[in-house]
């Protein structure tokens, strides 16, 4: 595949300065190697003189195999009035042993002046400087001209002054940073433009995205003729974050006719696959890879789509690894009970009583709070039960919760005893937990998994709780959302009570349902 774009991604560097974004040293290498295999052409990762955790990341992977990532290490210039030999963390990028090093240098004369308090001249020469030594030591050097759009606004020629020195020192590839985020597409692709005519070659672009168009500034300077996109997963990055590379991917491919990786259904993968490692929660809007890019929930929206996808869809979700969703809503026509019964394995034809009598009854659970939107296993356990003769293997006979706090020997605890029916048994057991939910969990465990061994593998991953018409306070309905795993599935159960044990045991027990039938 001959690519004419590449993309450079600065998620183990720019993107671990966003907020509540952190990788251990282990976690870096995971994502490099992902990165690596997806496709990304250079993978920056970290700032070698910056901090110990990220010279531990290079002196590792010195000692790992890349298959066709350059790993890149990232410095600034010189100090001033400093050689450029003395300096010690250029020293450093040179003992990150990477192929690639990118420095960032000052382009705006206000940053010059009163930051780096040097003379223009001066900030010229630590530019050359630095990247000559480092080309003179067998490095591909990308020069990042920070702050360019907002100093060319002010100050065009000295801006060119900058990267011209840059580009006559040696540097392979000049990169234009749009680094307050606040420009905007047209002015972006103006002044590429305008630095591609005075270097005569292609430019890098790195965005951030204050202004929510870092994608569209950096498609905007494609579009002038920049021939690198740098950012980061997701988004990741410093304020509200850098150019979404996951995006860009995309766009650049199906949208431009831009190839830049050779298997782009890995996309949702990658994004997911760094979220977990972020311990960030997935972006469910996410262009292209969220959970909702291809989910449909209008009853004429659902209508148009079952006979064309293309309707209310921009691309194929299969292209990024992604899956159209019928979701089930108040809103739902018949058109989206068909849709989900049929991905269930039931056929339904338009008109037929059992259709109507799922809808009656989605429409009334929602009205007393109920969200099956984001419930799919209690969904396909509502459809079961008017389409089949499904029984649930249990049943619940009772339940009971206490909860202990003791302030003057600073105990608390709770425990939880109940009964159920499981065939012709009736197990009755007790447990403790930290709460009440983990205490009827743990009950719950010792009384079924003698009978439903497959229940061990079953792992609570996230609980929220939502309160239904908060005007009323503590007397208020409540929602609860839980969503579990085995292992190799992931589901969402709800239940709705204004007792929130009651709810929680509801979501539970469709939960352990759900489970029993995989």
């Amino acid at each position: 595949m001959t690519k004419t774009v590449t993309l450079y991604d600065t998620t183990l560097r720019d993107g671990t300065q966003g907020t509540g974004i952190s990788f251990s040293v282990a976690d870096k290498l995971r994502v490099a190697h992902k990165l690596d295999d997806f496709g990304i052409d250079y993978i920056e990762g970290g700032w070698p003189g910056s901090n110990p955790r990220d010279e531990a990341f290079f002196s590792e992977a010195a000692q790992h195999t890349w298959k066709q990532a350059k790993l890149t290490a990232f410095g600034m210039t010189r100090r001033g009035k400093l050689k450029v030999e003395d300096d010690d963390q250029v020293q450093k990028l040179l003992d990150a042993k990477t192929p690639v090093v990118c420095v960032v240098g000052k382009t705006w004369p206000l940053h010059v002046t009163e930051v780096f308090r040097v003379s223009l001249e001066e900030n010229l020469a630590m530019i050359a400087d630095t990247v000559s030594y480092l080309k003179s030591h067998g490095r591909e050097v990308l020069y990042d001209a920070e702050h360019f759009f907002d100093s060319f606004k002010e100050d065009p020629e000295y801006s060119l002054a900058t990267i011209r020195a840059a580009s006559e020192a040696g540097a392979d590839l000049i990169v234009l940073c749009e680094t307050n985020g606040g420009a905007l597409p047209e002015f972006v692709a103006e002044v590429t433009a305008r630095a591609i005519k005075e270097l005569g070659k292609g430019v890098g672009i790195h965005t951030h995205n204050d202004g929510g168009v870092g994608v569209a500034n950096a498609l905007a300077a494609v579009r002038a003729g920049a021939v690198q996109v740098q950012g980061t997963i997701n988004g990741y990055g410093e304020r509200v974050g850098n150019c979404n590379l996951i995006t860009i991917a995309a766009a650049l491919q199906l949208k431009m006719g831009i190839p830049v990786v050779e298997d782009l259904t890995k996309l949702r993968e990658l994004s997911l696959f760094v979220d977990e490692l972020a311990n960030v929660a997935p972006d469910i809007r996410a262009p292209y890879v969220g959970r909702a890019a291809f989910t449909h929930k209008g009853g004429l929206h659902v209508h148009a789509v079952q006979k064309l996808a293309r309707t209310y869809e921009h691309v194929q979700p299969q292209l990024v690894g992604n899956e159209q969703v019928i979701s089930i809503s108040d809103m739902s026509g018949q058109s989206n009970i068909l849709a989900k019964a049929e991905k269930l394995g039931f056929k339904l034809d338009k008109g037929d009583p059992k259709a109507a009598a799922i809808l009656t009854e989605v429409k009334q659970l929602e009205s007393e709070g109920y969200e099956f939107e984001s419930s799919d296993a209690s969904f396909d356990l509502l459809i079961r039960r008017h389409l089949t003769d499904y029984q649930s293997p249990v049943e619940t006979l009772a339940y009971e919760c206490v909860s202990n706090h003791d302030a003057a020997r600073h105990y608390d605890n709770c425990s939880a005893t109940i009964k159920l029916k499981v065939g012709d048994e009736m197990p009755y057991t007790v447990g403790d937990g930290d709460g009440p939910v983990n205490a009827l969990d743990c009950a719950m465990r010792k009384a079924l998994e003698p009978h439903f061994p497959k229940l061990k593998s079953l792992t609570l991953t996230d609980y929220k709780v939502r309160i239904i018409d908060g005007h009323q306070g503590t007397g208020a309905k409540t929602r609860v959302h839980i969503e579990s795993t085995d292992g190799s599935r992931r589901w969402s159960t709800v239940g709705v009570s204004y007792n929130i044990i009651d709810a929680s045991w509801k979501a539970l027990m469709d939960s352990i349902e759900y489970c029993l039938l995989g």
